[in-house]
């Protein structure tokens, strides 16, 4: 499976970013994705999961700010982040099937990432 992830940027605290991963080489529509981050000097953190039947578990920290979303004709799963705040700064993976399923343990990331950075 091969995991592209984009969008990521400088935002001001409250601000927004989508950020997308393209997949290919897995069965999109019938495979759960996951998004977890890395900030430096830290292990890695769950962030949501999305399911084939598009139910949405995020971690407490998210909800109420950020959203997960897919695309299944773009083979594309997508992050929606608002009222981004001064702990949301880092790497941002996506992945793929039972990898950091509703926050189980994230492996090692696939993707090369897409950084997020929040100053004013």
């Amino acid at each position: 499976v091969q995991l592209v992830e984009s969008g990521g940027g400088l935002a001001q605290p409250g601000g927004s970013l989508r950020l997308s991963c393209e997949v290919s080489g897995e069965p999109f529509s019938t495979t759960s994705m996951s998004w977890f981050r890395q900030a430096p000097g830290k292990g890695r953190e769950w962030v949501s999961t999305i399911t084939p039947d598009n139910t949405i578990y995020l971690k407490d920290s998210g909800k109420g700010r950020f959203t997960a979303s897919r695309d299944n004709s773009k083979n594309t799963h997508y992050l929606h982040m608002s009222g981004l705040k001064t702990e949301d700064p880092a790497m941002y993976y996506c992945t793929a099937g039972s990898d950091c399923f509703g926050g189980s343990y994230c492996g090692a990331p696939r993707g090369q990432g897409t950084q997020v950075t929040v100053s004013s």
